[in-house]
């Protein structure tokens, strides 16, 4: 059985990383997508672990297989689709690191995932992981939410990434109605600050966290930036101290935070095992790992295998 499958986007991040000498804007490409950063995230810290998606039959879908195998990724459920080009994202990088995206994906190979590929390719898995940008079009969010359903009923736990990217949906009221449609089927979920508070109408991460238990996901993180991050398991709340970083850029950092921590919680039989001291230690854990990904640029050639934590 398999500790961790991700199933969604992978992707091109193509990434300023500079201007030339004649002041054109210089960009990197970047193999990405959340859930394949996930994926690699987890792989390189031991977890077993494949992908389910669509990419292109073309150069950057090419460099998406490539690297995904080089993570120790099943690729066996990632297609290229001959008549689709591979998604990019154009990454745009400020002075403090943050980031901010444009998409080529009209359609893009991704959202072109369908229900059969996609079932077709499920197998039975410890976790099963996906992120709400396979949900803003058909036939892909039919495919990730089938698949869902099928891993939840083959006893997989369910996790959950509900990325907000303001550009490829219509409406942010129709963008938060999608992002909390699956929120009964998730066991864990992550969610940055700006999520929180879209999907919660709260900042406040221990008021936020709870709310989204009581939607459906047992264990919640939240990710708080250099501030560390918050868990939450019913009634238990612990916390991770901010590890001060020179940041190259946050491209992955919490995909990195998630597949650290799926890499840990693949390790014990059941959420109901964990104790207050299981939690500080998977959040510090997914917390160092989130911090190293950002002192470096990209995000899948960014992320940490064990020996760097170490």
């Amino acid at each position: 059985m398999l500790d961790v499958i991700s199933i969604g986007e992978a992707l091109i991040d193509l990434t300023q990383s500079g201007v030339s000498e004649r002041g054109v804007p210089v960009y990197d490409a970047n193999p990405g997508g959340a859930p394949a950063n996930l994926a690699a995230a987890a792989a390189k810290l031991g977890a077993g672990t494949a992908f389910i998606g669509k990419v292109g039959e073309d150069a950057f879908g090419d460099l998406l297989m490539r690297t995904l195998e080089g993570c120790g990724i099943d690729v066996s459920g990632m297609i290229k689709d001959p008549a689709v080009r591979t998604t990019l994202a154009i990454a745009s990088v400020d002075g403090k690191g943050e980031r901010s995206f444009a998409f080529y994906r009209k359609p893009g190979a991704d959202i072109m995932l369908t229900k059969e590929e996609a079932l077709s390719a499920l197998k039975p898995s410890k976790i099963l992981h996906f992120g709400s940008l396979s949900l803003t079009d058909e036939p892909s969010r039919t495919a990730v939410t089938d698949t869902v359903k099928a891993a939840k009923d083959l006893g997989a736990l369910i996790s959950y990434d509900p990325n907000y990217r303001a550009a490829l949906w219509p409406n942010e009221k129709e963008a938060v109605e999608a992002m909390k449609a699956p929120l009964p089927l998730v066991d864990i979920i992550k969610v940055a600050e700006d999520e929180l508070s879209l999907l919660t109408g709260t900042s406040d991460p221990e008021k936020g966290s709870l709310i989204l238990a009581q939607a459906g996901p047992r264990l919640v993180f939240v990710t708080l930036g250099e501030n560390g991050a918050l868990c939450r398991l019913g009634d238990t709340i612990v916390k991770a101290a901010g590890i001060p970083v020179k940041v190259a850029d946050t491209i992955g950092a919490g995909d990195a935070f998630l597949g650290a921590a799926l890499s840990r919680l693949v390790k014990y039989k059941g959420l109901d095992e964990l104790t207050a001291d299981d939690l500080k230690s998977i959040t510090a854990f997914a917390n160092k790992a989130a911090s190293m990904t950002v002192a470096r640029p990209g995000a899948i050639p960014a992320m940490p295998a064990m020996e760097d934590l170490e």
